[in-house]
């Protein structure tokens, strides 16, 4: 059986459903198909993590997107790819069914890490719309999750179970929370807050794998103690999918490598998202996992392949809000680098430093125009010439 589209995007998440809309901007017509792994429609994944769990009125139904309606594409569920044929413009799936393309798109993500231990539904490494599901219904007064894991996944989830009522524990490598992420001064103050909301904070180890004792799961831990809990979520980190590209004969190191025009070694196929290794108009060659380069890359991927001649120009940020904490940042993140914090209106500015120049940039606490940001990292004023030059924009009237 063999199914023809103009355009076939593998992956059915943030940047397919971005990349969907990209295209109608440009071309009406041209028929579409999105290959999902998953059952679910295009959603939005951050709120698996963040809002569903913090808005009342936000529910499930809200972050599902409209995309196959509103673009007229083709979704094609439950089902991964298994090959390309690059010379016949040919996709394979586990369905064994054939589907050619005249321009394809790679935007498989991630893998999430896991340990050992036997399978069971209350481990979650978390990812999908049918692990929160699957977790929300398993949370609650009386419950105790283990969450493992100093990811954005783990950081977030660890205190929205708190935050609905489940008693929590978090293990996580770093000596202290975000460690590897941010200067003393901000880890000390993140872990503080998970604190002072009463999780149970167990640093500096790892959990080597999991068991089960009766109806609890215990976690093995590598400095010999053990958790037992009611569930127990991963927040490890994920691995780019990479085998369908590298199997596929296109250029790979640390992602599917993409010029600024996000288009492979083969010029009929594109790559976005996490998987992407493109060069950043600011930072240079980089891979990004955060939404939003999912969401930008999906949409200008999009458009360039239905005829575009502008590149993609956009240097993504990332951001987290856990508790009272909100922050935002560009570029290397790295607590080994020098540093200097700037304190503006309550919040801070951390400026990370390579020859006394700026190379990354987190906004903590404060309201600022990222773009203000971008031109600082793009002009690298040396660190006598930063102190008061990304501002609080909160009280600007818009």
């Amino acid at each position: 059986m063999t199914k023809e589209f103009d355009y076939l995007l593998v992956g059915g998440g943030i940047v397919s459903a971005h990349a969907a809309e990209g295209i109608r901007e440009l071309d009406k017509t041209g028929t579409i198909g999105i290959i999902s792994s998953e059952k679910d429609k295009p959603y939005t994944r951050p709120a698996l993590t963040k809002k569903l769990w913090t808005d009342e009125e936000f529910t499930v139904e809200d972050v599902v997107f409209d995309t196959i309606e509103e673009t007229n594409a083709t979704f094609i569920p439950n089902t991964t790819v298994t090959s390309i044929d690059k010379e016949n413009k040919t996709v394979t799936t586990n369905h064994d069914v054939t589907y050619t393309y005249k321009k394809l798109l790679l935007a498989t993500g991630g893998e999430p890490q896991s340990i050992e231990g036997p399978e069971d539904d209350r481990v979650f490494a978390f990812r999908t719309l049918e692990n929160y599901n699957n977790l929300r219904s398993l949370a609650g007064k009386g419950k105790h999750a283990i969450v493992v894991g100093g990811s954005y996944i783990g950081t977030e989830l660890a205190a929205n179970l708190k935050l609905n009522d489940t008693d929590v524990t978090f293990i996580y490598p770093q000596e202290m929370l975000s460690g590897n992420r941010f200067p003393e001064e901000l880890a000390r103050e993140y872990e503080n807050t998970y604190r002072e909301h009463g999780i149970t904070l167990m640093s500096g180890t790892r959990a080597e794998s999991y068991s089960k004792k009766g109806d609890k799961l215990v976690v093995q831990l590598d400095n010999g103690e053990t958790v037992e809990g009611d569930m127990l979520v991963l927040g490890l980190g994920v691995d780019p999918r990479l085998s369908l590209a590298e199997e596929a004969g296109l250029e790979v190191d640390d992602g599917v490598i993409a010029d600024e025009y996000l288009r492979t070694s083969d010029p009929n196929i594109y790559a976005a998202g996490d998987i992407v290794s493109y060069p950043d108009t600011i930072l240079g060659r980089t891979r990004i996992e955060h939404v939003d380069h999912a969401r930008q890359s999906g949409t200008q991927v999009g458009k360039i392949m239905a005829g575009s001649n502008d590149p993609y120009t956009h240097t993504p940020y990332f951001y987290s809000d856990v508790f009272d904490i909100s922050w935002e940042a560009i570029g290397t993140l790295d607590p080994k680098l020098d540093y200097m914090i700037d304190r503006v209106d309550g919040g801070k500015v951390v400026y990370f430093l390579e020859n006394d120049k700026p190379v990354g940039v987190i906004t903590w606490n404060i309201e600022t125009d990222l773009d203000e940001v971008r031109e600082v990292l793009k002009t690298q004023p040396p660190s006598s010439e930063l102190k008061g030059r990304i501002r609080d924009t909160s009280d600007e009237e818009e």
